[in-house]
């Protein structure tokens, strides 16, 4: 694991995060394969164009407000919608497929599979192979380079007539930042446009590795406090924005998003402190932010890992309030000089 002076112990203990091989799949080399939440086709959200959108799986943050909690770690795992199972008396494939079902590795209730006790788990996979009925998921494949370009080249019609392209997310895409490479030099060598959307959690040196096969690059700023950031995402700011600020000065096209979550970070206060750090300390070099709303997604994700949703008793504010919240804070941001606009495709909804 590579570290880099200068940076906090906390810093380095993120960025070195590993990728801890699954039971069944031992890899050859990190390059060659990873572990792939998604690929989405036909998008047009982050990047422009129609694209094909690749999530990575593994995250150093962990944000309250993520509706994405089956990419946050770096290995496969299991997942369970016990409103698809069959019943135990009806089916019962899985408990006979696991090796390690008498130790009471599935939790059962009303004559169904409902959830999986994590620290008797081997993650040997065989209850997901034996599931008849889509209840029992598997969060994570292991695919190789070759296996997402071929999904990317089905597409390539697409991206020739809509000026689109390539998207790799996350997660956080630079967890798995040897595979996010290979992936987009080999878009890159077929004349793909590429983007890459990341929180830049990650050590500086990664971004000279990546960015030369960049076309694009999508991150967010969260909250400018660095203790409310650390609060609501468990780790500080200051690694996110000195990134930000290189990216900026390697002179690549950058979109910041700005997801504005009520009781979280949509004080003026912050809004204020976020356009004073765009417009002075990265010279308004952006070609636009975004102003996001927050909609509550995922709950049946978190169910299925036996998590609690951060957020589940979270109400959200009515259309009205939030759409007049975002347009009084895109005209804040305006006033800084900041090209900016509430969407992600340059109006609401």
């Amino acid at each position: 694991m590579v570290k880099t002076m200068g940076l906090t112990a906390e810093q380095n203990s993120v960025i070195d995060i590993g990728i801890p091989m699954p039971v069944k799949c031992k890899l050859e080399t990190v390059e060659a394969m990873g572990i792939v939440s998604n690929i989405q086709q036909f998008t047009i959200h982050d990047g422009p164009g129609i694209r094909t959108e690749v999530f990575l799986k593994g995250c150093p943050l962990n944000c309250v407000w993520c509706s994405n909690p089956e990419s946050l770690k770096p290995r496969q795992e299991i997942g369970v919608h016990a409103s698809r199972c069959i019943g135990i008396d009806k089916c019962g494939y899985c408990l006979a497929a696991c090796s390690e079902c008498e130790q009471g590795v599935f939790l059962q209730m009303d004559n169904k599979i409902t959830g999986i006790d994590r620290e008797k788990c081997t993650d040997c996979m065989q209850c997901f192979d034996a599931c008849p009925a889509g209840a029992i998921v598997l969060w994570g494949e292991m695919q190789t380079v070759d296996d997402v370009m071929k999904v990317i080249m089905s597409d390539i019609a697409f991206y020739e007539k809509s000026g689109g392209g390539v998207t790799i997310s996350g997660g956080e895409a630079l967890v798995q930042w040897q595979f996010a490479k290979a992936i987009l030099k080999n878009c890159k060598q077929r004349d793909i446009h590429t983007c890459l959307e990341s929180a830049l959690h990650c050590n500086p040196s990664i971004l000279e590795e990546v960015y030369p096969h960049v076309d694009l690059i999508i991150t967010d700023i969260k909250h400018m406090d660095d203790e409310q950031h650390k609060k609501y995402t468990g780790l500080g700011n200051s690694l996110i924005h000195s990134n930000i600020k290189s990216t900026v000065e390697m002179r690549k096209p950058l979109i910041i998003r700005i997801p504005v979550i009520p009781d979280h970070n949509n004080s003026e206060e912050n809004i204020r402190a976020t356009a004073e750090f765009i417009s002075k300390d990265l010279q308004n070099k952006v070609l636009q932010v975004q102003l996001l709303p927050y909609r509550p997604l995922g709950l049946e994700k978190y169910q299925s890992l036996g998590l609690d949703y951060p957020m589940a008793d979270f109400i959200p504010p009515t259309r009205e309030v939030w759409e007049l919240e975002i347009l009084n804070f895109v005209q804040i941001m305006k006033s800084y000089g900041i090209p900016v606009v509430a969407g992600a495709n340059s109006k609401m909804g």
